[in-house]
């Protein structure tokens, strides 16, 4: 290595230029090598990997632990809230097998490709009631009024959570995941997440009192009947299944519709055929997708990374967002291209972690983006493109996203009222997934 590739850089999240486009930043790093030390968000040092065949190996190497646990800088777990250090590290993401693999066996089939698509009608009936409220006006904010409350509807029937108390937990859940140059204040993000820690194991309280047919009470089943996870390990299941079962479908929404805006020759050549539309999301996920820069793991022992040692104990960060724009990997990267037929990005993960919720998002996304295009016709950003806020980190998707269209009467009235409730069509008829 380098002594240049020796010296940690920061990753600027203070800086405006960098949130509204990090991608020249990761293209410098990339071609200084293939593994370079950064500092990201509350000072913490991380290895990121910059390309696309390092991270897909590293994606699947059993020496990368998801757990914190395995960290060796103490910050690590010391920054983390009270009530996640004690009661929610128990979840999927940060377990390996053969934890990881009993916890996903239990929640897998509610998600394969079949099941979801079985969703679709009442994926379509949410977007259509969302427009509706919006239709006539001329105008909307296509984070708050689709991205945001389309994706929380469709994970709140498929849990059994009611879609009333979403302000409550959406609220929780922007103060748990914070991110920004600085710390957050750590009495704010502690008492977030006792609140949405109480508001769990009260609803699970209430699933084991009035079972229905969500998964929610399939879990809940699992843990009293079979005793196939524990109290603590339910409670984690339920929060990661309800946040990210909307937050990063809301970037993938919002943000390709962004994209779209910026680059009016796809967005023209999509409307003249929709049936581009799934190559389309894939495309916004390689170019510029909600998790960003990466994944991070922790090195269990000293290792090397394509040829750089990495020290045992050593925060990884697989930049996906930067091998997803390897020359090596994708022909012309810094191009979005709708019409791009391989393209195997790397935006959902890669090996056992690969994103379990990835066909419900791809669905939602497919959905959301092809509702606006058909119902809001001359659809152009309100603001300057410079003025949208995106997200400081982690999580990259616009914060909001203000457009003009021509205001037309109501031509689809949903039957039954703005988001009235649903018995979510495609419960699982149990948690076990198949073999």
């Amino acid at each position: 290595m380098s002594e240049q590739q020796q010296q940690s850089v920061l990753l600027p999240y203070a800086d405006a230029a960098f949130l509204a486009d990090p991608f020249p930043l990761y293209r410098e790093l990339r071609e200084d090598g293939p593994v370079r030390r950064v500092v990201i968000a509350g000072g913490l040092e991380a290895w990121l990997v910059t390309r696309y065949d390092d991270a897909l190996a590293a994606l699947s190497d059993p020496r990368l632990s998801s757990d914190v646990r395995d960290a060796s800088d103490p910050r690590l777990l010391a920054q983390l809230p009270e009530t996640e250090r004690e009661s929610m590290l128990s979840t999927m993401l940060r377990s390996d097998p053969p934890d990881h693999t009993r916890l996903r066996r239990l929640v897998s089939k509610a998600f394969t490709a079949r099941r979801v698509a079985a969703l679709r009608p009442r994926i379509q009936s949410v977007a259509d009631q969302l427009l509706d409220a919006v239709v006539p006006t001329g105008r909307a904010d296509l984070v708050a009024d689709l991205a945001l409350p389309l994706p929380v509807a469709v994970i709140s029937e498929l849990l059994g959570v009611p879609y009333d108390d979403r302000h409550d937990f959406q609220a929780w859940t922007d103060r748990m995941i914070m991110r920004g140059p600085e710390l957050p204040d750590p009495a704010v993000m502690n008492e977030a997440w006792k609140q949405m820690h109480a508001y769990l194991v009260g609803l699970v309280q209430a699933k084991r009192a009035r079972p229905g047919e969500d998964l929610l009470s399939a879990l809940v089943a699992a843990r009293d009947e079979e005793q196939r996870l524990t109290e603590d390990e339910l409670v984690a299941m339920a929060f990661l299944l309800l946040v990210a079962g909307y937050v990063t479908t809301v970037n993938l929404i919002g943000g390709g519709i962004a994209l779209l805006l910026a680059h009016p020759e796809q967005l023209a050549l999509l409307r003249s055929d929709p049936e581009l539309l799934p190559g389309a999301i894939e495309e916004f996920l390689r170019y510029d997708g909600p998790v960003n820069p990466g994944i991070a793991r922790f090195a269990r022992e000293d290792l090397e990374l394509a040829g750089v040692a990495v020290p045992r104990g050593a925060t990884v960060l697989i930049g996906s967002a930067l091998a997803d724009r390897d020359p090596a990997r994708f022909p012309a990267p810094d191009r979005l291209d709708i019409t791009r037929k391989d393209n195997a990005h790397l935006a959902f993960g890669h090996g056992v972690h690969y994103c379990l919720g990835a066909p419900l998002a791809r669905l939602e996304g497919q959905i959301a983006i092809g509702t606006v295009l058909r119902r809001l016709p001359d659809l152009a950003l309100a603001v300057d493109p410079a003025r949208i806020p995106y997200r400081p980190g982690g999580l990259r998707g616009p914060e909001s996203l203000p457009v003009t269209f021509t205001p037309s009467p109501l031509s689809h009235q949903s039957p039954s009222g703005p988001l009235s409730p649903a018995s979510p069509p495609a419960s699982p008829e149990s948690t076990e997934a198949p073999a």
